[in-house]
C-alpha cells in the first residue's frame, strides 16, 4: 500500500512539546518528515544496477525522491484528518497537529492539494517517464483507499502497507529507465511484508492501538508468527539467488566483484533474525524507526551497504 504505514506514527515531532509548537511547526509535524527516511529506497536499484554515480541518473533518483516527500506527506494530512476524531481518543495520537486541532481542517486540506500538485509537477521539470507518474498516481489511489476503508480488512491491509515500499524501490527504477530483475522485485516485496507483519505481531502482542487499529482482533498470535516466518524464508532466499545469480538477472554479474555481494548475504540474515526475535518479544518497530533509532539495524544496514557498495563500484 501505502509506502508507509499513516496510522503508525506520531509526526516525528516529542509529545512533550507538541502542546507548544506553533503554527510552521505544527503544520511540519503533520507531514511526518521522520518517515521520508523510507524514500530512501528510491536510491536502491540504480544503487544496484551501478547507475547512481552517472550525473543524470542521480539527479533523476533525487527528483523521485522529492516528489515522493511531497506526496507521501499529502497522504498522511488527507489520513490524520480522516483519523482526527479516533486520534483524539488515543493516549499518543491525540497530540498529532490535526487531532490537537493545531492545524485546522481547512488548513490540512489545502497544505495536501498543494503538495499533491507540487509532487506530481516537480518530475516534469527534469524527468518525463511515464512509469514514474503511474507509480506516484499508484501510491496516492492505494494510500487513500488503504486510509479510507483497506485498513480493517485482515491480510489486504498488511499488502496495502507493503506495496507503498516496494513501489518506492519501483520508483527509482522508473525514473531512469533501469532494468529490474525479477529476484529484486521479489526481495523488496517480502521484505516489506516481512516488517509491516512483524509490526503488526508487536502491536497485538502489547495489545498497542486497539482502538484505531481494529483490524488487530482479527489477527492471532500464531497466525502473524507463521506469517512472518514465511516472509522471512522467502526474502533470504531470494536475496542469496539474486546475490549469487551471475548472469544479467543477478547481482554477481561478469562486471561486479563477487565475494563482498555474497557476503551481503550475512547482514541481511543477521536482520532478518533479529527483527524476528525483536517482534516475538513485542518489541517490533516502524520500518522508520528501525533505521533511525535502531543500533543492531543501523550497524547491519551499514554493513550491508558497504559490502553492495564494495561488489559493484569498487
Amino acid at each position: 500500500m501505502v509506502d508507509s504505514d499513516p496510522a503508525s506514527s506520531v509526526g516525528g515531532v516529542s509529545l512533550s512539546s507538541s502542546k507548544h509548537r506553533g503554527p510552521f511547526r505544527a503544520l511540519l509535524s503533520g507531514l511526518r518528515p521522520v518517515q521520508w527516511v523510507k524514500n530512501g529506497l528510491i536510491f536502491l536499484a540504480p544503487a544496484a544496477a551501478g547507475t547512481l554515480t552517472k550525473k543524470v541518473v542521480l539527479a533523476h533518483t533525487l527528483v523521485a525522491v522529492a516528489a515522493y516527500c511531497l506526496i507521501s506527506s499529502a497522504v498522511y494530512l488527507i489520513n490524520d484528518l480522516r483519523d482526527r476524531a479516533s486520534d483524539q481518543r488515543h493516549p499518543t495520537k491525540k497530540h498529532r497537529a490535526i487531532a490537537s486541532g493545531q492545524i485546522s481542517p481547512r488548513l490540512a486540506v489545502a497544505s495536501a492539494l498543494v503538495l499533491l500538485v507540487a509532487g506530481f509537477s516537480l518530475p516534469a521539470l527534469v524527468v518525463k517517464p511515464a512509469g514514474l507518474y503511474f507509480i506516484l498516481a499508484l501510491y496516492v489511489v492505494i494510500s487513500l483507499n488503504y486510509s479510507f476503508w483497506l485498513k480493517t480488512v485482515p491480510v489486504i491491509e498488511l499488502g496495502a502497507v507493503a506495496s507503498g515500499f516496494f513501489l518506492r524501490a519501483y520508483a527509482g527504477a522508473a525514473a531512469s529507465h533501469i532494468y529490474v530483475s525479477s529476484w529484486f522485485l521479489v526481495v523488496i516485496s517480502f521484505g516489506a511484508l516481512f516488517l509491516v507483519t512483524g509490526k503488526r505481531s508487536s502491536e497485538l502482542l502489547h495489545h498497542a492501538d486497539q482502538e484505531t487499529r481494529k483490524v488487530l482482533s482479527d489477527y492471532t498470535p500464531a497466525f502473524l508468527q507463521s506469517a512472518l516466518t514465511l516472509c522471512a524464508t522467502v526474502v533470504v532466499t531470494s536475496y542469496c539467488l539474486w546475490a549469487f545469480d551471475t548472469s544479467t538477472t543477478g547481482l554477481s554479474s561478469a562486471h561486479h566483484h563477487i565475494v563482498p555481494i555474497r557476503i551481503s548475504v550475512v547482514p541481511v540474515v543477521f536482520a532478518i533474525l533479529y527483527i524476528m526475535k525483536s517482534a516475538e518479544a513485542g518489541n517490533g518497530a516502524a520500518p522508520e524507526e528501525l533505521v533511525v533509532k535502531d543500533r543492531t539495524v543501523q550497524s547491519l544496514l551499514l554493513l550491508w551497504a558497504l559490502a553492495l557498495a564494495i561488489g559493484i563500484y569498487a
